[in-house]
């Protein structure tokens, strides 16, 4: 009886170190954004091209500027920059110049003509200054990228308990 009691609280706790602990799905997911983003500076210098991307808590969208139409504009045929939802229960949350956004559920909780990006990477290098945060909405840990005007780009880990 104390051998399976004290089995069960092994499994317990293994299985909430998941929960708790560092978590690989967050940082995977805070690392496709810092790639994407940074494929995209260095695209945006080479094209002369500006891009922005759109968060929601769910997910984020990139956008192309069309100096014809004065307007962003949904890049086509191009997987790398379709819309992107993380999978639950993720979310992501963005603070510009030390305040945080509210952001949108979902792409769906707005008009597409009422969507306009929150940062813009510029054709001369440059990047909206952002913290994007990756959690878990049930736990303490993040991964947060943080942009610089000059294009840089880093990923900090907060709140985790266990070391990774």
């Amino acid at each position: 009886m104390v051998v399976a009691i004290i089995g069960i609280l092994a499994g317990a706790i293994v299985l909430s170190m998941a929960v708790v602990g560092s978590d690989r799905q967050v940082e995977q997911e805070a690392l496709r954004l810092r790639s994407v983003i940074d494929l995209l500076r260095e695209e945006a210098l080479m094209q002369s091209r500006d891009y922005g991307v759109l968060f929601t808590e769910t997910g984020y969208r990139f956008y192309v500027y069309d100096y014809q139409q004065s307007a962003w504009l949904e890049p086509t045929d191009d997987r790398l920059l379709k819309e992107h939802t993380l999978r639950e229960p993720l979310n992501l949350s963005l603070t510009l110049e030390d305040r945080a956004l509210v952001l949108d559920p979902d792409f769906d909780a707005k008009e597409p003509e009422d969507l306009e990006p929150q940062i813009m990477i510029l054709s001369s290098g440059e990047l909206t200054p952002f913290e994007a945060a990756v959690y878990r909405n049930f736990a303490d840990g993040r991964f947060t990228l943080t942009a610089e005007l000059n294009g840089t780009l880093e990923i900090s880990e907060d709140g985790f308990d266990s070391p990774r």
